[in-house]
C-alpha cells in the first residue's frame, strides 16, 4: 500500500510524491477519464511494440489529455494557493515529518 498525504493530494512511491486524482471529480467523469487513460496506455503500449513515431507522439499526448482532465497534471486542483509538489521527494517538503512518523506511511 503507498500513503496518502493527510490532505489526500499525494500519494508516496518510492519516496516520490505523485499527485492525486480531483477527488471533487463527478463519478462518471472520473470514470470516463480513467478509461480513457487506460485506452492511451494500451495505445502507447502498441506504439512501442510497432516502433511507429508518429502513434506514439499521439498515444503520449493522449495519456496527457487523460491526465490533465484527471488533475494529475495541469492546474492543481485545490484553491489555498497552496504550490505543486508533484514529483518531489517526499523528504524534501512540508510532507517530510508526516512521512517520517510511525503508523502514518510506509517506507
Amino acid at each position: 500500500m503507498n500513503p496518502t498525504t493527510p490532505d489526500g493530494r499525494y500519494f508516496v512511491v518510492k519516496e516520490q510524491l505523485w499527485r492525486c486524482s480531483n477527488p471533487a471529480l463527478d463519478e462518471t467523469e472520473r470514470q470516463r477519464l480513467v478509461n480513457d487513460l487506460m485506452a492511451a496506455r494500451r495505445a502507447v503500449k502498441a506504439a512501442k511494440a510497432s516502433g511507429d513515431t508518429g502513434e506514439m507522439k499521439e498515444a503520449r499526448a493522449a495519456v496527457d489529455v487523460a491526465k490533465i482532465g484527471l488533475g494529475e497534471r495541469g492546474s492543481v486542483w485545490w484553491d489555498d494557493g497552496q504550490p505543486d509538489l508533484n514529483k518531489r521527494k517526499v523528504t524534501n517538503t512540508p510532507y517530510a515529518e508526516w512521512y517520517r512518523s510511525p503508523g502514518d506511511s510506509e517506507s
